[in-house]
């Protein structure tokens, strides 16, 4: 279970990350309107998975994150900058995928047949 001061850290990484992406350069990354809906980050701040999301979702999240994973320097010495640690972690950009899933689950509800409604006509069998 993370500790109060990893969770901390893992907001504020993800704040400066948030902060970062106005700032990136890159076309695919700008014309995909990119936002971070999570950060994980390990116990022994190693390692810091950033789930990404887009509007379009998909195919463009996931090349996304590949563009991403190139401006990892970047975004490094923005957090350096900003948010006071001993040691940065490699950050891991990950195509989050919820909103799919989401849609996905709610095609599915929307396809089951509706229950029967019970017949009500004043009789009651108790």
């Amino acid at each position: 279970m993370a500790n109060f001061n990893t969770a901390r850290l893992a907001k504020d990484i993800k704040r400066e990350i948030s902060t970062a992406m106005r700032d990136i350069k890159d076309g695919t990354v700008v014309k995909a309107m990119v936002g971070v809906s999570r950060c994980e980050l390990t116990s022994d701040l190693s390692y810091c998975k950033v789930y990404i999301t887009t509007l379009e979702g998909g195919d463009t999240t996931k090349n996304v994150a590949e563009h991403l994973k190139k401006a990892e320097g970047f975004f490094k010495r923005r957090i350096n900058e900003r948010v006071k640690m001993r040691k940065l972690p490699q950050l891991i950009f990950v195509p989050d995928n919820s909103m799919d899933y989401y849609e996905h689950i709610s095609e599915v509800i929307s396809k089951l047949p509706k229950p029967a409604e019970p017949d009500d006509n004043g009789d009651d069998e108790r």
